[in-house]
């Protein structure tokens, strides 16, 4: 059985809720709530795997030694 999310209340500027209402109808979300929470998952996920992509100072020091032993970087 799936375990219920526990949900919190983000405020934001009515503004920016008219606008996202409007997307909302037109790409067939059933909420401004769901459609913020797919947004803000899909933003994350983007970013999280950005963040993995991102060589640490010693990785790219390894990658540059085997590049040079390959004759590839002088």
């Amino acid at each position: 059985m799936m375990e219920m999310e526990e949900f919190v209340e983000v405020k934001i500027p009515k503004s920016l809720y008219d606008r996202i209402k409007e997307r909302v109808e037109e790409a067939g979300f059933d909420s401004v709530d769901e459609y913020v929470t797919y947004v803000l998952r899909e933003v994350l996920a983007s970013l999280e795997e950005e963040e993995e992509e991102v060589f640490s100072e010693e990785e790219e020091e390894k990658v540059k030694e085997r590049l040079r032993a390959l004759g590839y970087l002088d």
